[in-house]
């Protein structure tokens, strides 16, 4: 099974350093029961671009937790067993977890299938987009547009050979 590892710049840097992406529990994003009920879709390709737009918000919510860190959205594609990625690990299927998957150890950043990242014009939005999570989650209209930016940017997709340039240029 495919998952997206949500992560920021400096998670990626601390994986690669480790080798693997971890400890576990790990929490990513796949295409579950519940993902394939919400996005109401059978083609493959699609039910994984919504896993990875999940884990593209998730990890906009470390950046919103981490003030200091760069503001590029990242998310690692891993290829796990099937067994290995349990859907809804808490038993409480909400709308804000659609397609979470806990992963219970590390996995080995050689199972990497591809990075995914902001490219530098989407700093300025995913940066804003940080700022104002906790108002959007809180109701407010306008924060919820800036949030909405940042996910008109798409995520750049890169090999892993090429993360340790990416760690480098951020």
């Amino acid at each position: 099974m495919r998952v997206y590892v949500p992560l920021t710049l400096a998670g990626l840097a601390q994986a690669h350093t480790a080798g693997e992406l971890g400890p576990g529990p790990l929490t990513a994003y796949g295409v579950t029961p519940g993902l394939r009920e919400w996005y109401v879709s059978d083609d493959i390709e699609e039910l994984e671009y919504a896993a990875l737009s999940r884990a593209a918000a998730a990890s906009l919510r470390m950046l919103a937790a981490a003030p200091d860190l760069p503001r590029r959205r990242v998310v690692v594609a891993v290829d796990v067993p099937d067994g290995d990625a349990v859907a809804d690990p808490d038993g409480l299927l909400e709308h804000s977890s659609v397609g979470e998957v806990r992963l219970a150890a590390a996995v080995p950043l050689a199972k990497a299938a591809a990075v995914h990242v902001d490219a530098d014009d989407a700093e300025a939005d995913v940066s804003a987009a940080a700022d104002a999570l906790g108002a959007a989650d809180h109701g407010d209209d306008d924060a919820q547009f800036v949030v909405d930016g940042a996910e008109d940017h798409e995520l750049l997709w890169f090999g892993v050979q090429e993360i340790p340039g990416l760690i480098a240029a951020g």
